[in-house]
């Protein structure tokens, strides 16, 4: 009996597959194939080989094949242009760090150098085998961003700046709600997601104490009647409890219950200050949690001491990475995230090498709601991979467990080649739809010229002579 063989445009032919699929399957000797922007075939090479009919093949003997990687939480506009520039001193606290440095150097952006940033940032993370990202909602000039993302080929979620309450005793506070709810109607309309589009908008709330129970209540609706998901900032630190505490009477977790603004399309980020009681609540509500471990020990919030996130893990709450834009890789987060709960809870077997690889891959996919589409390499699944060359020093040789020897021990500039929606858009470390050099060159100037605009001074801790 002849059977028809599968039609592919593309066979990845002798790769180790780490496939994340449900039996966590690892095809030594693999192959993978794909048409149009699907997964259609994945298993030993010998066998796709007999049963795949390829227009092309790409020999990836020596290479390591995975999922692309998700960042859940990361601000591709504002820090990348000006991540260089000191922006607090001991003396200042962590409230005029964001008034009097961070919010200024945001919003003294302009459509192109937001574009250039959402690119410099694409780039970044393509480089690192990140091919689906959630922006962490701090965008002002959307449809820039839009067009300067769509360049890159990269996957990802974004959202504009919504704060939807008023500082300002005189002000009516109904006027900053409904315009911050008019505001998130506009981009979900603008950029719809209809579960193929590489790019859309999400309704991103900058969270904390910024917005009404209104606009809370309004961007869960949103995402309830359009199949999105919600993300925000929430409890990093102890100022978020003792806000809520002090004009609500409830925990920040606990309010967002108590006026039904949690459940499985809300993803809420840092979660370092929480209890018992908010981690039952999230899990209850099926409520997802952003940890971002480099943002929670740079920003020194603690999280050592504090942090609950294995518990919410063990709760069953759906958890995924974030870089906070703080670092260029999420495997360098998976590290450094379990590193830190190990030590804290004295325990060397937390967050195993097998963990690491699903937070970053399946786990990610399912807080974005993409499960089956991508984080796993099955049939069907969206072609966003990543080929991992082991052919250098901190892969020690032979493959005798690809999986150990990845999260734990190889570079993140190993990155060898990315696709994204079955394009190749990295090769030998190399963007091919972005001019690197005329990239880098023009953030140089656009990074000195919004400093210049809003005055900031240009410190540096020792003296530069």
């Amino acid at each position: 009996m002849t059977t028809t063989p599968i039609e592919a445009d593309l066979l990845i032919s002798g790769a180790e597959i780490i496939s994340m699929n449900p039996a966590r399957e690892v095809f030594r000797d693999g192959a993978l194939a794909i048409k149009g922007n699907r997964i259609v075939a994945v298993g030993k090479r010998e066998a796709l080989e007999q049963s795949v009919r390829a227009r092309a093949t790409h020999d990836a003997r020596g290479f390591v094949l995975t999922p692309g990687f998700h960042d859940g939480h990361i601000h591709i506009t504002g820090d990348p242009l000006t991540r260089g520039l000191v922006r607090r001193v001991p003396d200042q606290d962590w409230g005029d760090n964001l008034s009097k440095w961070v919010i200024p150097l945001f919003k003294a952006q302009t459509p192109s150098d937001e574009a250039l940033a959402a690119q410099l940032s694409a780039l970044a993370m393509i480089r690192h085998g990140t091919t689906s990202f959630m922006e962490a909602g701090t965008v002002i000039h959307l449809d820039a961003v839009m067009e300067g993302l769509a360049a890159s080929g990269i996957r990802g979620r974004v959202g504009r700046w919504v704060e939807g309450r008023t500082y300002d005793p005189a002000a009516d506070p109904a006027i900053r709600t409904n315009e911050a709810i008019a505001l998130l109607e506009s981009e979900v309309a603008a950029y719809p997601d209809d579960g193929e589009t590489l790019l859309a908008a999400w309704p991103q709330l900058v969270g904390h104490s910024t917005n009404s129970d209104e606009v809370w209540l309004a961007a869960k609706s949103l995402a309830d009647s359009n199949g999105l998901k919600v993300s925000a900032h929430i409890s990093p630190r102890a100022s978020d409890p003792e806000w809520f505490l002090a004009n609500t009477g409830r925990r920040p977790v606990e309010h967002l219950a108590h006026i039904g603004a949690l459940g499985p399309n809300i993803c809420l980020t840092h979660l370092a200050d929480t209890d018992m009681a908010e981690v039952e609540l999230l899990a209850e509500t099926g409520t997802s949690a952003i940890h971002c471990p480099h943002a929670a020990f740079l920003g020194g919030f603690g999280l050592a001491k504090k942090g609950l996130h294995p518990e919410m893990m063990a709760r069953g709450i759906p958890l995924m990475l974030g870089t906070d834009g703080m670092a260029a890789d999420i495997l360098s987060s998976a590290r450094l995230m379990a590193a830190a709960y190990r030590d804290a809870r004295d325990d060397q077997d937390l967050l195993p090498a097998t963990k690491l690889l699903e937070l970053m891959t399946v786990d990610g996919a399912k807080v974005m709601g993409w499960e089956g589409v991508t984080g796993a390499l099955i049939p069907g699944a969206k072609a966003d991979f990543i080929l991992h060359d082991t052919r250098t020093p901190e892969w020690g040789g032979p493959l005798f467990d690809s999986v150990g020897q990845l999260a734990l021990s190889a570079p993140p500039s190993a990155v060898h080649s990315v696709w994204i929606d079955g394009r190749q858009v990295l090769e030998s470390g190399r963007n091919l739809l972005l001019d690197e050099e005329k990239l880098l060159a023009d953030a140089v100037q656009a990074g000195q010229a919004i400093v210049a605009r809003t005055g900031l001074p240009i410190r540096t801790p020792w003296p530069v002579l």
